[in-house]
């Protein structure tokens, strides 16, 4: 663990996310290192939908730093989640649609293989920081293919015995395990900074990956240490949603700790080798009420909407992101998995029953062999009889009961299509047919 110092000089260290070349010791032997096999970073903000970002439109928040990543990278037009935390979890990190292998609220089964399993047996390293919200065994980060964890939720509730929430100032963690209270003014996304900065720094000799799923913009919404109030004291929220005025506040800071890692990467002489992705879980929270270049956005988050699904994904890969680019490419969270270990040589076995397609050659700059359209399957806590789905290209979207919109014109989706045009009866006969392969998959409680 690295020293404790001042806040000003750990808010220095919380980027320092190093990925290098090498092998492991020789207890666990694992493949030599290729050059063009890059380390990974993916980031994934909490609560915090695809208007957020400037270089998505957003009017209401600065965005500087993600917006400068994005024009040296790749920005998707049409990234989707699911429309909560769990279920995108569950979905990104096995590349598998939620009615394929997702059991309920908090969970993910133990049965399951994450791309950490299979990147770490490719030879990279592996860490995560930030919340985990996956099962409460003490070993369940490690069981999922992650050697190194910092982390909010993992054995301990969300509120403490005086009610206050403990994700964000003085926050309540567990490090690989092992309880960790803090008491002097610290905010937990530089403690997961810290974290991965030292894991980073002992480990400079092999490939990584680093996951870092982040607690912010997740309410109760409050003051970051750059806030004018920022209260040293604080012991978090007493109320779950806390106060939305700081919701632009939450933003920025995610914006500042994404634009620390992307600088430290520069100075450590890796950035070339690297790729890092910034991401969502699901949409924005209700009451959150977001102006854009294409409209207003009210906050969704939980729903089948646009708002409550359609996130954020950037990438920058120097000398294989052509910079300054953007793609209407369709990828949806279960593309996340082959796309990692397509990138990283990790083979995937064939008894993995993946939904996801590698958008690795969007990456480097070849469009048009990527998906033609999503699935989305989605009940919070897994029950068959409860649970939606739909298939959508960049435009449409075809519910599993037959309503038909038009998202592009119709964002909220108050006006089902009646009368279709030729081309419209075409897309719709598409949709269905992507509803339809996924037909006889039998989700986990109903088996």
């Amino acid at each position: 663990m690295l020293k404790r110092t001042p806040w000003s000089t750990l808010a220095v260290w919380a980027c320092s996310l190093v990925f290098t070349t090498g092998t492991t010791s020789a207890e666990e032997p694992r493949p030599p290192r290729s050059s063009d096999r890059p380390n990974i970073v993916l980031i994934m903000a909490d609560d915090m939908g695809f208007e957020c970002i400037g270089a998505n439109g957003s009017l209401d928040y600065q965005t500087p730093n993600i917006d400068r990543i994005a024009s040296q990278g790749l920005r998707f037009e049409h990234c989707y989640s699911q429309p909560i935390c769990t279920p995108s979890r569950v979905k990104l990190m096995t590349g598998m649609t939620n009615k394929r292998n997702y059991v309920k609220f908090g969970t993910l089964d133990r049965k399951q293989t994450t791309f950490a399993h299979l990147l770490k047996s490719a030879g990279y390293r592996t860490c995560i920081a930030g919340k985990w919200q996956l099962g409460n065994e003490l070993d369940s980060p490690q069981h999922f293919g992650f050697e190194e964890s910092l982390l909010w939720q993992h054995t301990r509730g969300r509120v403490d015995n005086q009610k206050r929430d403990t994700r964000y100032p003085n926050p309540r963690l567990e490090r690989n395990g092992t309880e960790e209270n803090h008491n002097e003014g610290e905010f937990s996304s530089d403690l997961f900074a810290d974290f991965l900065c030292d894991f980073m720094e002992t480990n400079r000799d092999q490939p990584f990956l680093a996951y870092y799923p982040m607690a912010l913009v997740h309410c109760p919404f409050c003051p970051t240490p750059e806030s004018d109030d920022w209260d040293l004291s604080s012991h978090g929220s007493k109320t779950y949603k806390g106060q939305p005025k700081y919701f632009g506040d939450m933003v920025a800071y995610v914006d500042t700790i994404v634009g620390r890692i992307d600088q430290k990467l520069g100075e450590l002489g890796i950035r070339e080798n690297t790729v890092l992705i910034f991401t969502g879980d699901n949409g924005t929270d209700k009451p959150i009420v977001t102006q854009t270049r294409f409209g207003e956005v009210v906050g969704a988050k939980g729903e089948m909407v646009d708002a409550g699904n359609h996130v954020t994904c950037i990438a920058k890969w120097p000398g294989v992101i052509q910079p300054g680019r953007v793609t209407s490419q369709i990828i949806d969270f279960s593309d996340f998995l082959p796309t990692m270990c397509d990138a990283g040589a990790a083979e995937i076995p064939a008894k993995l029953s993946l939904d996801g397609q590698s958008f690795l050659p969007v990456l480097r700059g070849i469009e048009g062999q990527g998906r033609e359209s999503m699935f989305m399957w989605y009940e919070r806590n897994g029950r068959p009889k409860k649970a939606r789905e739909f298939a959508r290209n960049q435009r449409y979207k075809l519910y599993g009961d037959g309503s038909f919109f038009d998202v592009e014109m119709d964002r909220t989706e108050q006006s089902p299509l009646q009368s279709l045009t030729d081309d419209q009866k075409d897309i719709r006969s598409r949709l269905q047919a992507k509803i339809d392969s996924f037909a006889d998959i039998v989700p986990p409680q109903a088996r």
